[in-house]
């Protein structure tokens, strides 16, 4: 378990430091008045928070010592709203191959218990993934229509811009 629990309180960083690059995204979205984005990112910084719930309600219920990391400071300025999503998948991507050594380790370690609780995990960021991807998709058809990026930004406000992504099958 000593493994698993180091596995673990590490992947915490990636949460963290998930959640404060989401707020850094959701300020610079705003002070553009990309009110739908910033309202999109600032509900994954939440997301991410509560991912890192999760894991240490996990370790305290397993009798495992927590960490918590250290948090730096995150990039806060932006090219475009398409370098950001950019930046967005590529982070996702971080943190699902973060995940996916964890489970791993619990696999190889025997621990169902953990195989269990991750398997949220492993499902939660084939969404994340699907979401991400889908927004740089519609963000490169925008491209530099002004317009076209006003519309998306409505669809975030609306809560509708999401509405047709899936995450995986039977999605």
């Amino acid at each position: 378990m000593q493994e698993l629990t180091r596995a673990i309180n590490n992947h915490l960083s990636c949460e963290f430091q998930a959640s404060h690059t989401y707020l850094a995204m959701s300020i610079w979205l705003r002070e553009r008045d990309l009110a739908g984005f910033s309202k999109y990112m600032q509900t994954k910084s939440q997301e991410e928070r509560g991912h890192a719930d999760r894991l240490i309600a996990y370790l305290v219920d397993c009798d495992e010592q927590v960490e918590l990391p250290s948090v730096d400071a995150p990039q806060r300025s932006w090219t475009s709203a398409q370098t950001l999503f950019d930046n967005a998948y590529e982070m996702e991507q971080a943190v699902t191959a973060s995940i996916n050594r964890i489970y791993s380790i619990a696999e190889k370690a025997g621990e169902r218990s953990a195989t269990a609780m991750l398997d949220w995990f492993v499902a939660e960021q084939l969404q994340e993934e699907a979401e991400a991807r889908f927004v740089r998709k519609r963000l490169r058809l925008a491209g530099e229509n002004s317009a076209a990026l006003l519309l998306l930004d409505q669809q975030f406000l609306d809560g509708t811009a999401l509405s047709t992504v899936k995450g995986g099958p039977g999605q």
